[in-house]
């Protein structure tokens, strides 16, 4: 009588006996193995696993470079940062002194290249990496999702081995988003905003966190993990939109105008981000705790024009070249004329939109060829301003303006 050769359970028994040449394995026996295999070979890797090479601060910068157009401050504090986290996780304590990690938080307005900065450095690290976004957590118990939701990312990114999600790092997007909403007694509690930041301090210092696998609040019933956050580094980024006049009213001048006093004169008015402190973070609604555990503090400078210009052509991962690689795949040779660059520049400062308004200004104007295009048996086709501004001047382009 056939019967599995590992539980003993007969043919009726099972749903699904697979034979072999002088044995039978049921599905229940079948999916056991599976996971057995699974795990040995996870454990095999990880033992056979050489010691990672550990990048220097220079050479995690020439990488930040070939895909991050200027902001050279940003990557060097970036890439220190880095390598210090590195050193951190290769650390034998053989005395008293432990090496703290170092939280880091950028100021730069929108499209300067903040979450390009985090993309990127994810490309290359070995330990797992994850981007979480600000505006849609609450305090628990509130429709939104929980703090713990950030170390649910890095879980998943790290195919829940939480002793590898233990040494990660995690990019905190649009943290401006959770400033307190006013320094006035309200009646209804902030909870999406200085109620986050409560929530993010034990996170940031080091504590051990239980943390939903399946992340929120729909399964409630789910066991929770365990996750000590002493060795995860938190990267945090926001456009911070407005607080170039905290920092000017404490520099005692303007933004604008012509009352600047003679001990400010020399102040650049068009980049006062260089000059963000820790203070002008806490006028603008960060508590100062939270400040307290980010205590790296970088900006990005504002794109100017010949940034823009390099931005659309010189990265690895530069928008020409994307759309170059769409249209090739249609054996279609894109050409594109300076002039028209000029021009998608020119309109990319108008619109206010740094970076980020590069990609929707080139859309519209290569929406009608790359729909005609391919069915027109055409080889090449040549982008020139007068085309560029005949599609742009035929839309809505006011919907592009900040």
């Amino acid at each position: 009588m056939d019967k599995c050769s590992f539980c003993g359970r007969e043919r009726k028994d099972v749903e699904l006996l697979i034979s072999g040449v002088d044995a039978f394995i049921c599905e229940n026996c079948a999916e056991q193995a599976h996971v057995i295999v699974k795990e040995e070979l996870k454990a095999q890797r990880k033992s056979e696993a050489p010691d990672f090479k550990l990048l220097k601060p220079h050479e995690i910068k020439s990488f930040l470079d070939s895909y991050v157009i200027d902001q050279d401050v940003a990557k060097k504090q970036l890439s220190v940062a880095v390598y210090n986290h590195y050193k951190r996780l290769q650390q034998e304590v053989k005395d008293d002194v432990e090496i703290e990690k170092s939280n880091i938080i950028m100021v730069g307005r929108t499209g300067t290249g903040k979450t390009l900065i985090a993309k990127s450095i994810a490309k290359m690290l070995q330990v797992p990496f994850a981007i979480v976004d600000a505006t849609v957590l609450t305090e628990a118990g509130y429709v939104g999702e929980d703090i713990e939701s950030l170390l649910t990312r890095l879980l998943q990114a790290a195919d829940y081995d939480v002793e590898a999600a233990e040494r990660g790092i995690v990019f905190i997007d649009e943290i401006d988003k959770i400033a307190r909403k006013g320094d006035n007694p309200s009646i209804t509690r902030d909870v999406s905003g200085e109620g986050v930041q409560q929530g993010l301090l034990k996170l940031l210092e080091g504590s051990i966190v239980n943390v939903p696998p399946q992340g929120g609040r729909k399964h409630p019933d789910q066991k929770m993990i365990a996750v000590d956050t002493k060795n995860i580094l938190f990267i945090c980024g926001g456009a911070f939109d407005g607080i170039e006049k905290k920092i000017a009213q404490r520099l005692n001048t303007q933004v604008v105008g012509f009352n600047a006093s003679k001990a400010v004169e020399n102040l650049d008015r068009e980049n006062f981000l260089q000059y963000v402190a820790p203070q002008d973070l806490k006028a603008f609604g960060l508590i100062p705790e939270i400040i307290g555990r980010l205590p790296i503090l970088t900006y990005l400078e504002p794109l100017n024009r010949d940034a823009l210009l390099r931005i659309l052509t010189e990265p690895k991962n530069a928008i020409i070249k994307q759309y170059k690689k769409l249209f090739e795949m249609d054996g279609i040779t894109l050409k594109i004329e300076k002039e028209a660059l000029d021009y998608i520049v020119d309109k990319a400062i108008e619109f206010k939109l740094g970076a980020r308004g590069l990609r929707g200004i080139c859309e519209t104007i290569m929406t009608d060829a790359m729909f005609e295009m391919p069915a027109t048996g055409k080889k090449t086709f040549t982008l020139t301003r007068k085309y560029a501004e005949k599609k742009l001047d035929n839309t809505n382009a006011q919907r592009l303006r900040a």
